[in-house]
């Protein structure tokens, strides 16, 4: 079911102002998830993505998202929105309701729209990811198979299987590890031994390391290794460094309030935003905010299934 308007998309070509636009829509986005919770309208929880949404709009600008594969995680919001834009498609879903993305039976860790497919399992969606570049390798489709996944699913065997036949294979699969500095609750520094880098270099994966939440960069260290992987050079990684500014999920957060209050001056759209005209970032952000009410408001309007 096709419904509402779309965030515009952005790509290899996209202005700073474009893909400002975007990442402010998923953060606006996420921040209405919140609030619909406190206000009793949506039940569950939700795990949003806030400070990380220039790992998404940078990793999806340097697909092509007509031919290329992705795979997300419960963690999934701003790749879904980074990848196709149905802002009322995920309220829907998120709200339970029939014209949600998978019908509003799976929320928002279980999507599957075109070639974008999530899951809340750890791990468990890395080796599907693994076996459709295998898939897109055999038909010589040029795709690229691109698979999120977080520091707390380094402790997952699946993983290392997985990192072992598309090394082993040569296949177009880039692994990206999202290191937000907690799993769940867990620091980084409690649940990691070693380093994150050394793990898929251990299988001969070549693997970029960015200590950044610059889009741009992002952007373009992405587009190298997915240029790489279709001339046939096989599986690529990326560790990405951010801090994620909310909860784990909607309540659950045991850290230090100065260390976020401290993540909040690193954080991506405040990066970006400091190179941009004022005039045209308040214009960006009225656009967006209009837009993503707009979904928002049609997706609590939209009827609900009856039992």
């Amino acid at each position: 079911m096709k419904t509402g308007e779309r965030i515009p998309l952005c790509n290899r070509d996209s202005s700073p102002n474009e893909l400002y636009g975007l990442m402010f829509g998923i953060r606006t986005f996420e921040q209405s998830l919140l609030d619909l919770f406190q206000r009793g309208v949506l039940a569950g929880t939700t795990h949003t993505c806030l400070g990380q949404e220039a790992t998404a709009v940078g990793v999806f600008s340097a697909l092509n998202l007509e031919l290329d594969c992705a795979f997300s995680n419960h963690r999934g919001h701003g790749h879904f929105l980074a990848y196709c834009g149905e802002a009322e498609l995920l309220y829907l879903e998120v709200m339970g309701k029939p014209g949600g993305v998978c019908g509003g039976r799976g929320g928002s860790q279980h999507l599957q729209h075109r070639n974008l497919y999530s899951n809340g399992i750890q791990g468990g969606i890395v080796p599907v990811a693994t076996g459709i570049a295998l898939a897109e390798k055999l038909k010589g489709s040029g795709a690229v198979s691109v698979v999120f996944l977080g520091d707390g699913t380094l402790g997952e065997g699946a993983v290392y299987e997985s990192f072992n036949i598309a090394a082993l294979w040569q296949l177009p699969t880039l692994f990206v590890i999202e290191n937000n500095g907690f799993a769940q609750s867990t620091p980084c520094a409690l649940e990691v031994a070693g380093s994150i880098r050394a793990r898929p270099e251990a299988f001969g994966i070549p693997t970029t390391e960015i200590r950044t939440t610059n889009v741009e960069t992002i952007r373009n260290e992405t587009s190298r290794c997915v240029d790489a992987m279709r001339d046939g050079a096989g599986p690529r990684a990326l560790v990405l460094h951010n801090y994620r500014l909310g909860p784990h999920s909607k309540g659950d957060d045991n850290r230090d309030p100065a260390e976020i209050r401290a993540a909040w001056d690193q954080e991506p759209l405040k990066v970006l935003r400091e190179r941009l005209d004022t005039t045209e970032v308040q214009l960006m952000e009225a656009a967006q905010t209009e837009r993503i009410g707009r979904a928002r408001e049609r997706a609590l309007a939209a009827p609900r299934y009856e039992y």
